[in-house]
């Protein structure tokens, strides 16, 4: 069997991501902060699915702690054929009077523990010729946020290393794919503030579950950026080719005012 490892597995892609692979006979590796929450899945996932899971409590916006995780796959010789870099998380409102300790963890988080996870695999990847990585960025991805600047700008980066690290891998049996969803039911609007946002405000949106499956199809054909719904595919296209004021005015309108 080969081994997965997803980050933020406690909830919402993440929580769903875990499920796909699990089904797909996987063993997995689950990373989260909600230690409670992770025991439940993996108690769930080894009944229904009989596979095995091993879990890892870390907060991962401390590099640190994302070291250990690495480390503690090395000493338990798990080698992780997939990496699942699902963790992160947004903030709603204006940057000017943000909560810097909150901004810093979403930019260690979005950005430092994705990009470590990789330099830490990738090497062991490529010396045995196998393995894939999927990293979730947004459809936030392909415009400037007003209300969301750190956030969008984080999965920016993220958008672009992983399409550099796609290139960067050809031909050595290790594929990137970066998975960009919109607005998905996930607890993410929750944990932003969002709740009162126009782009979640009386939608109908997907699922985490329909994400998730979606984004490991993507993976297991080695797709290189992939968005999910075709709308979400239409308008993050099209600011390529609409006056970028436009673009910002467009953004703010459809993310509304904070609350």
């Amino acid at each position: 069997m080969k081994t997965a490892l997803i980050t933020g597995a406690s909830s919402g892609i993440g929580l769903e991501f875990a499920k796909v692979f699990a089904k797909e006979k996987n063993n997995l590796v689950l990373v989260a902060r909600s230690k409670d929450k992770l025991e439940q899945l993996a108690s769930d996932i080894r009944k229904d699915y009989a596979v095995q899971v091993k879990v890892i409590n870390a907060d991962l916006s401390n590099m640190e702690e994302v070291q250990m995780v690495y480390d503690t796959c090395k000493a338990e010789n798990i080698e992780v054929e997939y990496l699942i870099n699902n963790a992160g998380f947004g903030d709603f409102g204006y940057f000017a009077q943000s909560d810097w300790k909150k901004t810093e963890q979403m930019i260690d988080l979005n950005i430092k523990s994705l990009t470590k996870f990789c330099r830490l695999f990738i090497p062991d990847m490529v010396a045995r010729k196998s393995g894939k990585i999927l990293n979730v960025a947004s459809t936030a991805a392909f415009q400037p946020g007003p209300t969301m600047a750190v956030y969008f700008a984080s999965k920016s980066y993220v958008l672009f290393l992983s399409e550099a690290l796609y290139s960067e891998l050809q031909g050595t049996g290790v594929n990137v794919t970066c998975l960009c969803p919109g607005a998905t039911e996930s607890g993410f609007q929750q944990a932003a503030d969002m709740e009162h946002s126009n782009l979640f405000k009386n939608k109908k949106i997907p699922s985490s579950a329909e994400v998730a499956l979606f984004g490991y199809k993507a993976m297991i054909k080695n797709k290189m950026t992939v968005i999910h719904g075709f709308m979400n595919y239409i308008m993050a296209n099209s600011v390529r080719f609409s006056p970028r004021k436009m673009v910002l005015s467009i953004v703010k309108m459809i993310q509304g005012e904070p609350a």
